[in-house]
């Protein structure tokens, strides 16, 4: 009976083990894509109203984007010609008060970043998008910007980054 019980045991065990081998933790699915291309990601938030720019931004997101992709697929990374291709541009940087104090001053600020992105993917029809993507951090009103800029832009960018995946890669 004990034996029994192991044989059925091992057996189910087995059966999980090699059914995970095509599963993927990510849940992109690439298709037959084989390259990516991120075109740079021109930084235009000052142009709008009530955004500001920040320096040496555009450059950090066209690569959290790039290493997000690298890491969570097995595509190539090429310069031109990619089978599925990203560009797109930053449209917002703003910083605004978010809660008050009982002395009617912010009690905390939000930086938000807005990032308008244009997807083509070249070895499939219909999926094809252009689509607007912001997330945001508060933090503290007494804190300078600086003081929480770069925790600020990772935590942004990681959600955007993984928002485009998912919406590009994922079907979610």
């Amino acid at each position: 009976m004990i034996k029994s019980k192991h044989i059925i045991l091992m057996l189910v065990l087995v059966a999980s083990i090699s059914g995970c081998g095509i599963y993927n933790f990510t849940g992109g699915d690439v298709g037959t894509a084989k390259t990516f291309q991120v075109n740079y990601f021109q930084n235009y938030a000052s142009q709008n109203p009530g955004s500001t720019f920040e320096p040496g931004m555009d450059r950090d997101f066209t690569l959290a984007l790039q290493d997000l992709i690298l890491n969570q697929t097995s595509l190539d990374l090429v310069k031109s010609n990619g089978d599925l291709l990203y560009e797109g541009e930053i449209v917002e940087y703003r910083i605004s008060p978010m809660t008050a104090t009982s002395q009617q001053t912010a009690a905390q600020n939000r930086l938000s970043i807005g990032v308008n992105v244009r997807f083509f993917n070249n070895t499939k029809e219909d999926v094809d998008f252009e689509q607007r993507f912001s997330f945001f951090y508060d933090y503290p009103a007494n804190s300078q910007l600086a003081s929480v800029k770069d925790e600020a832009h990772q935590v942004i960018f990681e959600r955007i980054t993984q928002d485009i995946f998912n919406k590009s890669l994922a079907d979610w």
